[in-house]
C-alpha cells in the first residue's frame, strides 16, 4: 500500500485498522477502506505482556486505543471504522483471551463492524504475498514458514529457541556462541574469531553463562550475535560460514514443508533475519532450488503491518481471501 501525502481524501471516508503485535513493540496504521492508501501510522508501547492466561487483552488495549484514537484525531474523527485487524506473536498458542475480549473493545471504542485476528505469520503471509498460493517464511529472532493453497494452511517450525526456530536469528547467534566457547576451552570445532567476537561483545568468555542464563530475554541476546557470525561469514572464516549453510538448509527445509504443491505456488522471505545478506543469502538460494525445483522466489510486497491492513480491506469489502483456521486466522 502507498503512503498518501498528508492527509487527503474526505473527512468522513471509512478506514481500517491494522496492528502489528511483536516481541518489539506494536505498531498500528489507518488507511482507506476504499482503496488502501495508508494515512498514518505510529508506534505504541510494547511487548504486550503474557501471564498464565496467555496474551494479556487488557494491557494490548492499554497500548493500541490511545495510538489509534491519535491517529483518527490527525486523519479526522468523522471518518468511521469498518474493520480491523490484528496479527500478534503468540496468537496462535496464546491468543485465547485476545479473540474472546478484542472484537467487542473495538466495537465499543470505535463503532468497527468486523474484526480479524490472526497469527502474525498469516500477516506476514498476507504482507508479503496477499491472497495467492505459496508460502512464506518469517524470520527474525525466531522462524516460522507458512503455506497455503487458498483452501487451508501448512505451517513448518516457530516452536520457539529451545523446540526449533532452525535457521532463525537465535539459533544462528546460539551457533556461533557454541562456537567461540568451543575455541575458549580448546574443542575441536571452535572458532578463534568468534570467540574475539563474542568477548567484545558480552565481556570475558567464562561469565557469558552468568550473564545469558539469567535473562528472560535470551532469544533475543542470542539473535544479536547473529550480525557477528555473519560478519565472520563474509570474511571467509569457515566455522561461521558452516553455521550459515546450516541455516540456510534449516530455512529451505521449512520453506519446502510449508509450500502446496502447484505451478502456481510462490516463496517469499520477510523478516529481519534476511538482512544478514549474502552470508546467509546466497546459501540459502541454492537450497531452496535444490528443494523447491520450479519455484520462484518473489520479493515480499509489503510487511506485516501491510498484511493486516490487507486483511482488514479484505473484511471490510466483504471479499474472499485468505482461508480461516481455528488458531491461525479469525474474522470475527
Amino acid at each position: 500500500m502507498d503512503s498518501e501525502s498528508g492527509h487527503g481524501g474526505g473527512p468522513t471516508d471509512p478506514v481500517v485498522v491494522g496492528i502489528d503485535s511483536g516481541g518489539s513493540g506494536l505498531r498500528v496504521a489507518l488507511a482507506r477502506a476504499a482503496d488502501g492508501t495508508v494515512l498514518d501510522r505510529a508506534a505504541a508501547p510494547g511487548p504486550v505482556r503474557t501471564g498464565p492466561g496467555g496474551i494479556s487483552a487488557a494491557h494490548f488495549l492499554e497500548s493500541v486505543l490511545p495510538a489509534v484514537a491519535a491517529l483518527r484525531a490527525l486523519a479526522g474523527e468523522g471518518r468511521p471504522v469498518l474493520a480491523a485487524a490484528v496479527g500478534a506473536a503468540g496468537m496462535a498458542t496464546l491468543g485465547e483471551e485476545l479473540r474472546a475480549v478484542l472484537p467487542g473493545a473495538f466495537a465499543e471504542a470505535w463503532g468497527v463492524r468486523g474484526t480479524v485476528l490472526a497469527a502474525d505469520a498469516v500477516t506476514a503471509y498476507a504482507g508479503a504475498l496477499g491472497a495467492r498460493p505459496g508460502a512464506v517464511v518469517a524470520g527474525g529472532t525466531g522462524l516460522i514458514a507458512l503455506g497455503t493453497d487458498l483452501t487451508g494452511w501448512r505451517r513448518a517450525d516457530g516452536w520457539g529457541h529451545l523446540l526449533g526456530d532452525c535457521g532463525s536469528g537465535a539459533w544462528i547467534g546460539r551457533a556461533g556462541l557454541e562456537a567461540a566457547m568451543r575455541a575458549y576451552d580448546g574443542r575441536r570445532g571452535g572458532s578463534p574469531a568468534l570467540l574475539a567476537r563474542a568477548e567484545k561483545v558480552h565481556g570475558p568468555a567464562a561469565g557469558l553463562p552468568a550473564a545469558l542464563y539469567p535473562r528472560t530475554d535470551r532469544p533475543a541476546v542470542l539473535a544479536a550475535f547473529a550480525p557477528e557470525v555473519a560478519a565472520c561469514a563474509a570474511d571467509g572464516e569457515p566455522v561461521a560460514v558452516r553455521i550459515l549453510e546450516r541455516a540456510a538448509d534449516h530455512i529451505a527445509e521449512a520453506a519446502e514443508a510449508a509450500c502446496p504443491p502447484g505451478p502456481a505456488a510462490v516463496v517469499a522471505l520477510t523478516g529481519g533475519l534476511f538482512r544478514l545478506g549474502d552470508p546467509l543469502l546466497v546459501p540459502l538460494r541454492a537450497a531452496l532450488a535444490e528443494r523447491l525445483p520450479g519455484v520462484r522466489t518473489v520479493a515480499p510486497a509489503g510487511d506485516p503491518l501491510h498484511g493486516a491492513l490487507t486483511l482488514a480491506g479484505g473484511l471490510a469489502a466483504g471479499a474472499g481471501g485468505l482461508p480461516e483456521d481455528p488458531a491461525l486466522l479469525r474474522y470475527l
